[in-house]
């Protein structure tokens, strides 16, 4: 019988990829469907819980793989979730197996090397690229680099996306941070969206969130 397997990526190409390299092994997995994020994953889930295995990307919108994968492990808890990423640092390893992922492999692995991980985890093992069991092992021996990574964390944001971050906190809008600022709402923008990324977040209540709880602001 074929392993059911759903792929989470936001990504067009990269799930394309993916998808391409699943089929490769038609006669082992049946690929089911694909989500664009957390979001979209739970809810479809909701419609068609047959799944045995999902390859979960991390960083995504709306709602991200980490997240989703907490949800699905206590809604669906048979179900085997991988997470299939590029991110190999030591805090998102760590907080994944948190939530419940079974195995972690980066996106870069052999197409026979993923069905080998699909087959793993059906058979109760934990799937790992070998960078990721090296960090994995040195998580075990050294706790406290996870406990420390956030607190030590560098967020290289410029004195402007700090002053932007500040007016967001106060609820300023788009338009009113450009009027105090004397630049126009599309420069605000700008900084807008690389706070997000630097801070790795999607939305203004995450970044005041984090901005707050870095001291950032």
């Amino acid at each position: 019988m074929n392993i059911k397997v759903v792929i989470a990526e936001d990504n067009d190409s990269l799930a394309s990829a993916i998808k391409e390299k699943l089929e490769l092994f038609s006669d082992e997995v049946q690929f089911k469907y694909r989500a664009v994020n957390g979001k979209e994953l739970v809810e479809k889930l909701e419609g068609d819980f047959t799944v045995d295995t999902i390859l979960m990307d991390i960083e995504m919108p709306e709602m991200d793989g980490i997240k989703a994968t907490e949800i699905i492990k206590e809604k669906y808890p048979l179900i085997k979730v991988i997470m299939l990423t590029v991110f190999d640092d030591e805090e998102k390893i760590f907080r994944s197996i948190q939530a419940g992922a079974m195995g972690y492999l980066l996106k870069d692995e052999t197409p026979d090397k993923i069905i080998e991980g699909i087959k793993m985890v059906m058979d109760g093992g934990a799937p790992m690229s070998p960078v990721i069991a090296a960090k994995s092992l040195e998580i075990l021996r050294h706790p406290e680099i996870v406990s420390h990574r956030e607190d030590e964390e560098n967020f290289a944001l410029t004195k402007r996306e700090t002053e932007v971050l500040e007016h967001l906190s106060k609820g300023s809008d788009y338009n009113e941070i450009a009027g105090t600022l004397f630049v126009s709402p599309f420069t605000v923008r700008k900084h807008i969206e690389n706070i997000y990324t630097k801070l790795q977040v999607h939305n203004k209540v995450q970044a005041v969130r984090k901005a707050i709880k870095h001291k950032l602001i």
